[in-house]
């Protein structure tokens, strides 16, 4: 019995989908699919923000939530996280070039969310 994991079985076109395929969205998705991550995103597009300030205006998210979001933005260079030497020590947000060039995508998703977000198609 062959001990080949899954993937060093399938053909080599099913281990990298062409352009047909699903693979760039669900990398868009590994990326960025953390449940408030947009939300988080587009109110980094505004500026550079604060841990609190994000909080208080991104309402819907809890604080743990939107600590692992930025942990997970951060690591995957969409948020860039810089430390002040104050005390209390600053720590402020914002959106490296990665993050902003996904700007354009955010308001497709926000005219297609204003089109179709009720369930009724305008006409």
């Amino acid at each position: 019995m062959d001990n080949l994991t899954n993937e060093q079985q399938l053909p080599a076109e099913e281990k990298h989908p062409n352009e047909s395929g699903y693979s760039h969205i669900c990398s868009v998705l590994e990326i960025l699919g953390a449940k408030w991550s947009f939300l988080v995103m587009a109110e980094l597009h505004k500026g550079p923000r604060r841990f609190q300030q994000l909080l208080r205006d991104v309402a819907v998210v809890r604080t743990q939530s939107l600590t692992n979001v930025l942990r997970q933005l951060e690591s995957n260079g969409i948020v860039h996280r810089e430390v002040f030497p104050t005390v209390p020590v600053t720590v402020e947000y914002s959106l490296t070039d990665k993050g902003r060039d996904f700007q354009a995508a955010l308001k497709e998703m926000e005219n297609w969310a204003i089109r179709w977000g009720n369930g009724v198609r305008e006409e």
